[in-house]
């Protein structure tokens, strides 16, 4: 098949019929459903772009195993070239959307390819694993699949391991082996985008305790397989207002959905990992499963420089940018975006070739973004709400904008500095609303906090990782020695 089309995308999507339940409804058609349908025709023109001759060759190419053209996504990085293409896929799909859907197709399309380049791993624990993904691979390559993920357990009782919970199946785990595969009963969170999606993959961050080996999984099964439920949070917005009043909200809006498996069969040649903690506990790290922090850092970049153009455009609609303490407000979210830029460049230029001959970016500078962001997009937040302040609440709709008796009240007090007028001023404050004030701008803010788990966690694992890179302290060293040496030298002439 090769590379898909929008209205094959579409057309998937009419004909796969999940489980799929908000707002105390179960929703029978996905694709004209007024939640989805926007958020549908947003990915469907990123799969359209992968035709457009302005974009084509930039993300993707012919496969040297197929000789079908497939997405970038799907490519192993042998050296700088292939890792720059798939940067181009990355950045390309990211500015489309302002860097605000986190969770578009490349995101999990790349961690299938690194899951399927790693067989060493495989290797040691059981290699029929590496046959199933390397299978899986080429199956959603083929197919130009679009992926979700469940990885977090229900938040139940985090004091406790999975096996020690009250209820046994409070987090997913295998309840039977059958000759055709396993059952599987639990649930599993958060899955972003879930209902408009072909396929959903699992697997486990580390964390397993002995005792804990039937909940160790990782499988991959079709987004409508009988007894998998989806049951979605309440929307940002109804998928019914109009787009000139919330120009993001009505367009980006990724649905979450928890994953409730009913006894779901999932069949041997999609099982990636089973009943393994010590598999399950070093699948992330030796997999490349974290490669996908070089499209997070990509897109989170387009969408903290988004915010930070949102700002100063706001701060020079209303003339406060002339101001001391809204300039070194601004100047901070620009060095924000700058520092990330930078680090994401270092990451590029200084990556590495793995045992295997995958290109990777220096996983230092990449985990160093993954840092700064949960801290630096929250105050980009903030800044657009100090310096737009009670203007962000107060634009009228473009429905009170075409009525005639009206118009000239708007016209008179809704304008800003010379030579902005009412209408491009209310654009912007609500494009600033949307962002920042909206529901929908909070559960961005949300996500940029934990979208790649607990902060405080990952801190503490960065850290850990560094030390057995940097094994030895040579300038503390050399520090000390020289003092020594020093000292010796005085003792000597005394």
């Amino acid at each position: 098949m090769g590379i898909r089309t929008g209205a094959e995308y579409i057309q998937a999507l009419k004909t796969n019929k999940p489980d799929v339940w908000m707002g105390g409804r179960k929703i029978t058609d996905i694709v004209n459903e007024d939640n989805f349908k926007q958020p549908i025709r947003e990915i469907a023109r990123l799969y359209d772009m992968q035709h457009d001759p302005k974009y084509q060759d930039s993300i993707t190419r012919i496969s040297d195993e197929t000789g079908e053209r497939v997405s970038n996504a799907f490519i192993v990085p042998k050296n700088y070239d292939d890792l720059m293409a798939r940067k181009d896929l990355y950045s390309t799909w990211a500015e489309e959307t302002f860097g605000l859907m986190g969770r578009t197709p490349d995101f999990l399309n790349i961690t299938v390819t690194s899951m399927a380049s790693s067989p060493e791993f495989f290797d040691d624990f059981n290699p029929q694993w590496y046959e199933n993904v390397k299978n899986y691979h080429k199956y959603i390559r083929d197919n130009d699949l679009f992926l979700t993920h469940a990885l977090v357990n229900p938040q139940a009782d985090r004091s406790k391991a999975s096996h020690e919970q009250e209820e046994e199946f409070a987090h997913l785990g295998a309840v039977e082996e059958t000759s055709e595969g396993i059952i599987v009963r639990g649930a599993k969170m958060l899955a972003t985008l879930a209902p408009v999606t072909d396929e959903v993959i699992v697997y486990p961050f580390p964390g397993f305790k002995p005792g804990d080996e039937k909940y160790t999984l990782s499988f991959a099964v079709p987004i409508d397989t009988p007894g998998l439920r989806l049951l979605c949070r309440e929307p940002m917005q109804d998928g019914k207002r109009p787009i000139a009043d919330h120009p993001l909200a009505s367009r980006f809006e990724e649905s979450d959905a928890i994953l409730i498996f009913n006894d779901v069969l999932v069949p041997w040649h999609r099982v990636f990992l089973y009943n393994n903690v010590d598999a399950g506990n070093q699948l992330y790290g030796r997999t490349g499963l974290s490669q996908n922090t070089h499209q997070n850092a990509v897109r989170g970049l387009v969408k903290l420089r988004f915010a930070q153009q949102i700002a100063s455009k706001i701060a020079d609609s209303i003339g406060v940018d002339g101001f001391l303490n809204v300039q070194t407000q601004l100047g901070e979210l620009v060095q924000s975006v700058e520092t990330i830029r930078a680090l994401l460049r270092v990451s590029e230029e200084e990556y590495e070739i793995k045992a295997n001959g995958e290109a990777v970016p220096n996983p230092i500078p990449l985990e160093t973004i993954r840092g700064i962001l949960p801290k630096a997009y929250p105050r980009a937040i903030e800044v657009i709400q100090t310096i737009g302040a009670a203007g962000l609440i107060l634009p009228p709709t473009h429905a009170d904008m075409d009525i005639p008796e009206l118009k000239q009240d708007i016209d008179r007090y809704y304008k800003g500095r010379a030579g902005i007028s009412s209408v491009e001023r209310i654009k912007l404050l609500k494009l600033g609303w949307d962002l920042s004030g909206e529901a929908f701008g909070q559960r961005l803010v949300q996500y940029e906090r934990y979208y790649s788990g607990d902060p405080v966690r990952k801190l503490g694992m960065f850290y850990n990782n560094y030390k057995k890179r940097q094994k030895t302290f040579p300038m503390v060293d050399r520090a000390l020695s020289e003092a020594d040496a020093s000292k010796n030298m005085v003792d000597s002439k005394s």
